[in-house]
């Protein structure tokens, strides 16, 4: 029988950010599920582009890919007042709060302890603010949560030589409509 303590799941933000988290965490001996949910992208074109990214990553490191639900009402519920809000502020929190609670709840519903996300990977994401969003959460419902830098030993470079080689699609923005540079 196979130990359940190894499996974790990677909330993935994009293929691009992925590449590395998921070879990382292949390499550490955990079997790793992929859960792709960001109803905060904008348009639905991009999500669909963003998903077949996820989708090439998953097929070349042989892992499964959770779909989630691309119900964006939940992001514009959670962004609500903070439309106007700088990117890396209030919104982006509030944001980061939501992919990360619906990875704890599939952790629930499908027996997992340890989560994480490829977020961090990013040079414009700060590492502390979603290691504390990621603990808390993670204590709230009695999981674990890696807080994993998936940044250092050159893995920002790591994950984009990945993308590459894979031909990924590469996006020039975070996500939301509020993230594009007018």
């Amino acid at each position: 029988m196979q130990n359940e303590d190894n499996k974790i799941i990677l909330h993935a933000c994009c293929g691009i950010c992925s590449g590395y988290p998921v070879s990382f965490l292949q390499d550490a001996g955990y079997r790793v599920l992929v859960y792709f949910y960001n109803p905060n992208i904008y348009p639905s074109e991009e999500y669909q582009k963003r998903l077949a990214a996820e989708r090439t990553i998953c097929s070349h490191f042989g892992v499964e890919l959770i779909e989630g639900e691309y119900d964006t009402e939940n992001f514009y519920e959670c962004a609500k007042g903070l439309e106007q809000e700088p990117e890396k502020g209030k919104r982006c929190i509030e944001c980061f709060k939501l992919r990360l609670e619906r990875t704890a709840k599939l952790c629930i519903a499908k027996g997992i302890k340890n989560f994480t996300t490829s977020i961090v990977i990013s040079p414009h994401k700060n590492f502390q603010l979603l290691s504390v969003l990621g603990k808390d959460i993670a204590e709230k419902y009695a999981l674990n949560y890696l807080d994993i830098d998936f940044k250092k030993k050159d893995g920002f470079l790591k994950t984009n030589k990945i993308a590459r080689e894979l031909n990924l699609y590469r996006q020039n923005y975070c996500g939301c409509e509020f993230s594009i540079q007018k």
